[in-house]
């Protein structure tokens, strides 16, 4: 994996989900991290990952082609998980024409390592009784009042952007058109297309979420 990162003379659209990805220190399971590279167009691109602490992680395969309308898994690892590793690192991803190698377009993706666990699921939404529950903290706090003061509107906004964001995350699970999977029917896999609106939807929903 290469470390220096270039400059892209010309940019079109890069495709990649999720759009961050987060290593927690107790959960085993987050070390190893799935970046899913999407081409949409009607030619093969060749792709780079570059990194600016190369030393830390293990990407398998930082480079090859993805043909028209098809999508590539790329795994990350992390080697270096430790509490003075708790940073935010940035892939950059490259895509060239192909064959010639010139760069048509770029993306960044932040890598975060965090201390603890992920947080349940039910934690994204609390009741205002739940609060009487968790560690007092000025952040707790401060989302506590903004809660009470804007209560129903805020639950609300909060219960139609999980449930948009379930279904994205369903969607973007399925199987691929294309792809062979004997257990899931013709009519459950969805095009690159569908997939490219819901991974745009799902990080639209992750910020409203977060700015609540």
């Amino acid at each position: 994996m290469q470390s220096q990162l270039s400059v892209t003379p010309r940019k079109l659209p890069v495709f990649v989900f999720p759009q961050n990805i987060t290593f927690y220190l107790d959960d085993q399971s987050t070390h190893k991290q799935i970046l899913t590279l999407y081409n949409p167009y009607d030619f093969p691109v060749k792709f780079k990952i570059f990194c600016t602490a190369p030393n830390k992680y293990v990407v398998v395969d930082p480079e090859g082609t993805i043909k028209a309308r098809s999508c590539v898994d790329i795994v990350v690892r992390h080697i270096a998980l430790s509490l003075l590793n708790c940073t935010i690192d940035k892939f950059r991803i490259q895509m060239l024409e192909y064959p010639n190698k010139q760069i048509i377009g770029k993306r960044e993706v932040e890598a975060k390592v965090v201390s603890g666990i992920p947080e349940p699921l039910e934690k994204v939404t609390p009741e205002p009784e739940l609060f009487q529950q968790i560690p007092s903290t000025g952040k707790n706090q401060q989302s506590y009042a903004l809660m009470t003061h804007n209560k129903s509107v805020t639950r609300d906004t909060n219960y139609v952007a999980l449930l948009a964001g379930i279904i994205c995350i369903a969607g973007l699970l399925l199987p691929t058109e294309g792809e062979r999977n004997l257990r899931i029917p013709d009519y459950l896999h969805l095009s690159i297309h569908l997939k490219l609106i819901l991974s745009f939807v799902l990080g639209m929903v992750t910020i409203i979420v977060l700015r609540l």
